[in-house]
């Protein structure tokens, strides 16, 4: 049986939306006649500033679009982009959907906790590097997929994962995308069509 998520119990302590947060916050409201409905882009600017949505950061994305604070839980607790509790600074999200599960979704999940010795949803004690499974990101053509932070790498197995996860523990930034070298979604191998001029 499930159980829906409980608020914390204890008052979160007051905090306020820093100088360099300020005119995003005004912007991402001035997109919407009613302030609540800007609850999606305000949060995803607290996460960018903070790291995660603390207890606190959700009470200051209530008070900023005018929506009850467990409102703000519940939306916040709903979509897997946003991190309720601190994550690592690259965040691994392995895309779990049919597409890339069939080619390898689980491989490249086993690879992540042997290689980094951690589990789903736990963080790396340097702290540089935290997992978890999501649903659906979209690039299902170059599955299977993963996304580190903002960026995606497609077309991956394990081994290629790994060149990916060693890269950013050195601190070096690899090439984001088909580890493939695929160009979008075409097919691998290189595109099959229009070799040719039209009437030839």
């Amino acid at each position: 049986m499930s159980h829906a998520p409980v608020l914390p119990t204890e008052a979160p302590a007051r905090i306020e939306w820093p100088e360099g947060c300020k005119a995003e916050v005004a912007e991402a409201l001035g997109r919407y006649p009613n302030p609540r409905s800007a609850v999606l882009p305000v949060l995803w600017i607290a996460q960018h500033h903070w790291g995660w949505v603390s207890p606190s950061a959700l009470k200051l994305v209530a008070e900023t679009v005018g929506i009850p604070e467990p409102e703000v839980f519940g939306i916040a607790t709903f979509y897997t982009m946003f991190n309720l509790k601190p994550v690592g600074k690259h965040h691994i999200q392995v895309c779990r959907t049919t597409p890339c599960w069939l080619r390898g979704a689980d491989d490249l999940t086993a690879a992540c906790k042997q290689k980094l010795g951690i589990g789903l949803k736990e963080r790396t004690a340097d702290g540089l590097f935290s997992l978890v499974e999501v649903e659906c990101l979209g690039a299902c053509v170059n599955a299977p997929v993963i996304q580190i932070n903002d960026d995606f790498y497609e077309d991956l197995d394990p081994a290629r994962l790994e060149a990916v996860l060693d890269a950013l523990a050195r601190g070096q930034t690899p090439a984001i995308g088909s580890q493939i070298g695929r160009q979008g979604g075409a097919p691998v191998g290189g595109p099959l069509t229009l070799h040719t001029e039209a009437g030839e």
